[in-house]
C-alpha cells in the first residue's frame, strides 16, 4: 500500500507539471529561481512519472526512489527552508507535512524495498532458481 500511495502521488505531481506549467511546472521553477525553468520542470516531471510507475509496479523500486528523494531535498531547500526563515517553524511544518510524509515513505521504500507483491520479488525469485 505504501508503494501504491507514493507512486500515485508522484505520478500525479509529475503529470501536473506538464498540465499546469505556469502554476506547477516551469512558472513555479522560475519563481523559485531555478533556471532554465522549462528544462528543470520537464526533467523533474519526467523523472516523477517514470520513477512513480516503477514504484507502483515494484520494479527497481530502491533505484527509482533515489531521484525522488533528490527531488524532495531540492523541494525542501527551495520552498520550506525559506518559509522557515521567514515565518518560523510551525507555518513551515504545516505547509511541509506532505513533503515530510513523502520523504519518510521514500526512505521506508529505500530501506525495505518493494514488498511481497512486486515485479522485483518475481525477478529475484527467478534469479534464485
Amino acid at each position: 500500500m505504501i508503494r501504491i500511495a507514493v507512486g500515485l502521488i508522484f505520478l500525479s505531481e509529475g503529470f501536473q507539471k506538464f498540465l499546469y506549467p505556469e502554476a506547477l511546472g516551469s512558472g513555479r521553477f522560475a519563481k523559485l529561481g531555478i533556471y532554465p525553468p522549462v528544462f528543470w520542470a520537464n526533467f523533474t516531471g519526467s523523472f516523477e512519472i517514470v520513477c512513480s510507475l516503477l514504484i507502483i509496479i515494484g520494479l527497481f523500486t530502491r533505484l527509482a526512489v533515489i531521484p525522488l528523494l533528490i527531488i524532495m531535498i531540492v523541494a525542501f531547500i527551495t520552498t520550506k527552508w525559506p518559509e522557515f526563515l521567514e515565518k518560523g517553524f510551525w507555518p513551515m511544518a504545516h505547509d511541509g507535512r506532505t513533503d515530510f510524509a513523502m520523504t519518510i515513505l521514500l526512505i521506508y521504500l529505500l530501506i525495505n524495498g518493494s514488498g511481497n507483491r512486486s515485479v522485483d520479488l518475481i525477478r529475484n525469485a527467478k534469479r534464485k532458481n
